[in-house]
């Protein structure tokens, strides 16, 4: 029994650390920054397209002053020099208004395009995390059905072993198990137990020699449960 709870345990133990659990903790971690990014590059993008649209709005407006002051210009309807000449210098600031604003537009669409490649790129380092957490996940489903599976025929066959032990013994195993790391049976192999890997000494096995085959024996180093083998050395 204590040979199938430790298989059992080991497997407990490789489901817990299949390789494919640390790959996607690593690859999840990465996500979550990557997916920051795309996060903060979405909000980029909306507020240099808002700004973008405000500008364009801006130099449209500028520009249809000017254009409505140009043709009044050239219909000839304004004689007074006075009217000509305050209508020709605001044309000449409208032109150096357009002229700052598209630098400001430039800059801001500079700023955009790259604000959208930075989104591209983050979206599709999201698709290729995407793409890898997945493929682990279907080897960590593999490899966990795998354990799942040999664990449970090895359940399978403690259970006819545990009907063949008397209740008290089995709490004593349980209770030596629970305080010796998982171990509360160990053999008796050539004067050694192998619960602790220490050597029994001469008087000790001598009484172990002597004690009947159906009395439960404790190492005396470690208090395990000490099964006697052909081995034993006794």
């Amino acid at each position: 029994m204590q040979a199938i709870d430790s298989q059992l345990a080991q497997l407990a133990h490789r489901r817990k650390n299949l390789p494919q659990v640390a790959v996607l903790a690593e690859l999840r971690a990465e996500r979550e920054t990557v997916h920051a990014r795309s996060v903060q590059a979405q909000t980029k993008v909306a507020d240099l397209t808002a700004d973008q649209t405000r500008a364009d709005r801006e130099v449209a407006a500028v520009r249809a002053r000017r254009d409505r002051d140009q043709t009044r210009l050239d219909s000839g309807q304004v004689t007074n020099p006075k009217d000509l000449q305050s209508i020709q210098h605001e044309i000449v600031a409208l032109d150096r208004r357009i002229a700052s604003l598209e630098d400001d537009e430039l800059e801001v669409m500079e700023e955009l395009e790259a604000a959208q490649s930075e989104l591209a790129a983050a979206t599709d380092a999201l698709a290729s995390l995407d793409a890898r957490i997945a493929e682990e996940l279907g080897g960590l489903e593999v490899s966990t059905a795998e354990l799942d599976a040999s664990a449970e025929a090895l359940r399978a066959e403690r259970g006819p072993t545990v009907e063949r032990v008397s209740e008290p013994l089995l709490q004593l195993y349980a209770k030596v198990r629970e305080s010796h790391g998982g171990v509360g049976a160990a053999a008796l192999r050539h004067k050694r137990c192998e619960g602790c890997r220490l050597e029994i000494n001469g008087a000790d096995l001598r009484e172990i020699g002597a004690t009947p085959s159906d009395q439960v024996l404790r190492c005396p180093e470690c208090n395990r449960i000490l099964v006697r083998t052909g081995e034993s050395g006794l």
